[in-house]
């Protein structure tokens, strides 16, 4: 597994911090560790709902409920999970929705699994193709300001916004047993 470094926890409370000061009610997820530390404190904060997928398109289902309900809600998968979203994106464009996600890349930097490669390359570009915004944080020092312009994109805007984080931000994951 990959080695968190203190920076590390540092653009990951920027982001916790970022949803919760805006009024983030639910969180979806796929279990990821590059989200851990973002699912962790939702989990321990009464005021935020954290669900578990089973898949990730239930968690645009999802953000897009939690809008009708009146709550804001974010969704956080993996690159290799936008795949199974492409079909559902096509509720939050002719609904017109807010939505954000992020996603932590994977099929880049360091990868070691070849099955993460394709996705990793047609992650940014099929959420474009399906009218979404994508925005990009390579360095820690890119996350906090890279998510609250998605979050104010979407919240204020009421636009579909995607934040990739680079699996350079995540750290280089390894199989156990292979060193």
């Amino acid at each position: 597994m990959s080695q968190a470094s203190p920076q590390a926890m540092t653009w990951q409370d920027d982001i916790f911090r970022i949803l919760k000061s805006g009024g983030v009610k639910q969180l979806a997820y796929v279990p990821d560790a590059g989200h851990s530390h973002v699912i962790r404190r939702a989990h321990e904060d009464a005021d935020m709902h954290a669900v578990v997928l089973t898949t990730e398109e239930e968690g645009v289902a999802m953000a897009c409920g939690a809008w009708l309900g009146g709550d804001r809600a974010v969704l956080l998968m993996q690159s290799s999970g936008v795949g199974n979203c492409v079909n559902m994106f096509s509720l939050i464009q002719n609904c017109r929705f807010p939505f954000l996600t992020l996603i932590t890349m994977r099929g880049e930097w360091a990868e070691f699994n070849p099955w993460q490669a394709p996705m990793g390359l047609a992650t940014q570009k099929s959420l474009e193709l399906m009218g979404i915004t994508v925005l990009r944080a390579n360095e820690p020092q890119e996350v906090a300001p890279v998510v609250q312009a998605g979050f104010d994109a979407a919240f204020n805007a009421g636009q579909a916004v995607a934040i990739l984080l680079s699996q350079r931000l995540i750290g280089r994951k390894e199989w156990e047993g292979s060193k």
